[in-house]
């Protein structure tokens, strides 16, 4: 079908020389993404857009001259069918919610890893929207992950399932790695979906991401 080969287009706009040539590396062998064009500042984001019009824009919020925030509000208004994730280092709530607020699709942390990177750009090229969830506080001598299962009254084996289906495994594949049968994962599943609230395999991936897991 002709919808499959269609490619996700995209423009990548960062002053930092590096971090765009390792992004240029981490997706320029994905079969489903093209980059079209890369930006060292706002203005020739903007500039870009009067001949490319990509599906998706990578947003540094930090660039001089216009920055990502006044680029994202432009790009909104006149071609707003443009997706955009804002990039930062910065995992501020403000920030986050002026991303929102300004129709940003998706805010994603600079030193996310590959695997995080690639969902959180295919899950908003589906419709979908990514923003960190905001973190409870908790005093810095607790266990991060003992929070974490308190909270969602999940077991460990449940957490453990959790890392796995991150990185893309199948029912199949986690059963053989843990050495347990699929019926046993496929339960686990299941109990993971209802103790989270979720519907489906689209909003637990955007859970994991979320909540950084």
């Amino acid at each position: 079908m002709e919808t499959s080969t269609q490619k996700l287009s995209v423009i990548i706009a960062d002053d930092h020389t590096l971090f765009i040539n390792g992004l240029c590396m981490l997706l320029q062998n994905e079969p489903d993404i093209e980059i079209m064009n890369i930006a060292a500042n706002g203005k020739e984001v903007l500039g870009l857009l009067h001949t490319h019009t990509p599906q998706l824009i990578l947003l540094d919020i930090n660039m001089p001259g216009i920055n990502g925030f006044d680029v994202l509000k432009t790009v909104k208004a006149y071609y707003p069918k443009i997706k955009v994730i804002m990039l930062s280092t910065y995992n501020e709530e403000h920030l986050i919610e002026k991303a929102k607020a300004d129709g940003a699709n998706g805010y994603l942390f600079k030193n996310a890893e590959k695997a995080e990177l690639l969902q959180v750009m295919r899950s908003i090229a589906l419709g979908e929207l990514c923003f960190p969830h905001k973190q409870p506080v908790t005093n810095s001598t607790f266990n991060e992950s003992d929070v974490f299962l308190k909270q969602f009254q999940l077991t460990k084996r449940e957490t453990e399932l959790l890392q796995f289906i991150k990185q893309n495994y199948t029912n199949q594949q986690m059963a053989n790695h843990l050495h347990l049968s699929i019926y046993t994962v496929e339960t686990h599943r299941k109990n993971i979906m209802q103790k989270l609230n979720l519907k489906n395999p689209v909003e637990l991936s955007k859970f994991i991401l979320q909540y950084n897991l």
